[in-house]
C-alpha cells in the first residue's frame, strides 16, 4: 500500500463534522486502510459513543476516501458516489465507543463501466473485529446531471 498524500477532506465530498474518517493510512488500486477515532458529533448518542450503524458510514466514507486517492492520483476531479445499499450489515458491537481508535479497511470486490461497485469492509478496534459488510455503491459518470431534477414543463 502507499501512503497518502492528500488530507480526507481532499478526498471525499463532505465537509466539516460529516467526514467521519481522521486519516487514509494507506491504498492501492483495490483497497484503503483508513482510521478514525470516535468522537462527539451529530450523530452521538447521549454518552459520546456512536450508534452501530454507523460503522456503515464510516465503511462507506472509507470507499469515498480510495474513489477520491484513485481520482487525485489520476488528476481528475473527486466525484460525488452514493451508497446503494448491503445485503448484510454483521456488527458484533452494541454501540462504537467514545474514545475509540478504529481501523476500517475496504476492498473493491467487483467495479463496472457504469460505476457500479462493490467492496468487501470491515471494522475494527485494537483487538477486534467490530463489523463487516459487503457495500453496494454507485458513482455516476456526471454526478450533477444524476442529481438534478425533472423539469416540470
Amino acid at each position: 500500500m502507499k501512503a497518502c498524500p492528500w488530507p480526507v477532506a481532499a478526498l471525499l465530498p463532505h465537509a466539516g463534522n460529516m467526514i467521519l474518517i481522521d486519516a487514509v493510512q494507506g491504498y492501492d488500486a483495490d483497497s484503503l486502510s483508513a482510521r478514525t477515532v470516535i468522537k462527539p458529533g451529530p450523530y452521538s448518542l447521549p454518552d459520546g459513543s456512536l450508534p452501530p450503524w454507523l460503522g456503515m458510514e464510516l465503511m462507506a466514507q472509507a470507499v469515498g476516501a480510495w474513489a477520491g486517492c484513485q481520482a487525485r492520483e489520476a488528476d481528475a476531479p473527486v466525484k460525488l458516489g452514493f451508497l446503494l445499499g448491503t445485503r448484510r450489515y454483521d456488527c458484533h458491537a452494541d454501540t462504537l465507543p467514545a474514545g475509540a481508535a478504529l481501523t476500517i479497511h475496504v476492498q473493491r470486490g467487483l467495479i463496472d463501466a457504469s460505476g457500479m461497485s462493490v467492496f468487501e469492509c470491515e471494522l475494527r478496534d485494537e483487538s477486534r473485529l467490530l463489523a463487516h459488510a459487503r457495500l453496494n455503491v454507485y458513482q455516476p459518470k456526471d454526478p450533477d446531471e444524476f442529481t438534478q431534477e425533472a423539469s416540470l414543463t
